[in-house]
């Protein structure tokens, strides 16, 4: 599921990938709007799939971050506002959800964007962070 959730650099939110052209791709906003918009080449795009926080030992992929998020919310929103909360804060949100994060290399800047992609991705009903679509099985057994 988090394979066709793109974040684009330079544009607020997240995008689901909707589909491609030659030189682009079609995203469609996963906020309530749903505005279509392409996405080209020069842009830096990234799959949720694609991202890891790190930790002390090794990096742990975003999807188990957003599932421990999951567990510790019941399944909610978070409640900690990002935009107001402090560096300490944050830091100790994230300690109770992925307790052995590299506190050199996560800053409160990353805090505070894994906390509004998780608002967005509850708030529009997207919660099965585990979940592989047919295709995305498909591929891990042919690699």
């Amino acid at each position: 599921m988090l394979k066709t959730i793109l974040s684009i650099s330079g544009k607020p939110g997240l995008y689901k990938l909707v589909s491609q052209g030659k030189n682009m791709l079609i995203v469609e906003s996963i906020n309530a709007d749903k505005k279509r918009t392409p996405a080209y080449g020069h842009d830096k795009i990234i799959s949720l799939a694609d991202i890891a926080m790190y930790t002390d030992d090794a990096e742990v992929p975003l999807k188990d971050v957003l599932v421990s998020m999951k567990k510790k919310e019941n399944g909610a929103v978070v409640s900690l506002d990002p935009k107001k909360a402090s560096s300490e804060e944050l830091r100790a949100y994230l300690a109770e959800v992925l307790p052995d994060f590299d506190r050199e290399r996560v800053y409160p800047a990353d805090i505070k964007k894994l906390i509004s992609w998780y608002n967005i991705l509850v708030t529009n009903g997207i919660t099965d962070f585990e979940a592989e679509t047919a295709g995305e099985t498909e591929e891990a057994k042919a690699e």
